[in-house]
């Protein structure tokens, strides 16, 4: 498991697609984690937990199958283009964001960029199927960066205690959460804006409870 708090960034050295569309083969340059990797283990890249297929001085490879370029944005990534780096928590590390499995759940849409003082305050949209496990004051993992839920919307509608984002949105799911200085400065969320993809991954625990509690609500899907 991760926990959303990324440790650096590496540098997309290569994406090779595999001819036959069944997935493709990522290098990834980050001299600062030479020697620290072997074949086998997991990093999280952008969020999404991939396994470390070769090691060399400048970085690493690994293997992305048809799945995950079906559910992350990892597909679409060009050369020379950063990326956020955690490796998985030690036993007797901190946990210092919040249980974060490395499992993509979906693709978001930056909406809305904007400065509040020295931070940003940013707006994601997001398929309805996801917004229904983000919640105020909740976490979610945004490209591998653990973050606090500011306020959410369903439809247009805002359902958090303070003012939306400014700026317009469609009429779609949306939730923002605060950028402080320092996340901008050491992931790559300082460069997104408005258009970009993102990974998402919500809390694993609101999805387990809506699982254990679907048999007791009549007419509910899990």
């Amino acid at each position: 498991m991760f926990t959303g708090i990324v440790e650096g960034q590496g540098t997309v050295a290569e994406l090779r697609a595999a001819a036959d569309g069944s997935g493709a083969a990522l290098r990834i340059d980050a001299p600062w984690l030479a020697g620290q990797l072997s074949s086998g283990d997991s990093v999280a890249v952008n969020g999404c937990c991939v396994t470390v297929t070769a090691t060399s001085g400048a970085g690493f490879a690994a293997d992305l199958v048809a799945e995950t370029l079906r559910r992350t944005a990892l597909g679409g990534l060009r050369q020379g283009e950063p990326v956020n780096l955690e490796r998985p928590l030690a036993a007797d590390g901190r946990l210092g964001g919040h249980v974060v499995q490395g499992h993509v759940d979906g693709v978001g849409r930056v909406l809305a960029r904007d400065w509040v003082g020295d931070g940003v305050e940013l707006r994601v949209g997001l398929d309805e199927a996801l917004a229904r496990y983000v919640v105020v004051k909740g976490s979610i993992a945004v490209d591998g960066v653990s973050l606090t839920v500011m306020s959410v919307s369903t439809g247009g509608v805002n359902t958090a205690p303070s003012d939306p984002p400014r700026g317009p949105g469609p009429d779609r799911p949306w939730f923002s959460v605060a950028l402080v200085p320092h996340t901008l400065a050491v992931t790559t969320l300082g460069r997104r804006q408005p258009g970009d993809a993102v990974q998402l991954e919500v809390d694993v625990l609101a999805k387990y409870v809506e699982r254990l509690l679907g048999p007791l609500v009549p007419d509910k899907e899990v």
